[in-house]
């Protein structure tokens, strides 16, 4: 199934914080029945840790994320 292939979509986690402008952090986002690492880019910056969604993809092994809280999860 091609929509397995992209990481738009995909929910991750950052593993090295987003800087904004100021450059890309490194997400782990479920992919391919496993989990893979990309070059996360996002418009403010997002500190480790942080449960983002992949919304833009800019290359092979890089994408644009925005944080991301699961609306169906109970607060």
């Amino acid at each position: 199934m091609v929509a397995d292939l992209s990481p738009v979509g995909r929910i991750g986690v950052l593993l090295v914080a987003t800087r904004g402008a100021g450059g890309p952090g490194e997400v782990q986002l479920k992919i391919r029945g496993g989990t893979e690492t990309f070059l996360a880019y996002s418009d403010e910056p997002l500190p480790k840790g942080t449960t983002v969604l992949a919304v833009e993809k800019r290359g092979a092994r890089t994408v644009d994320v925005i944080a991301w809280s699961d609306p169906s999860a109970v607060s």
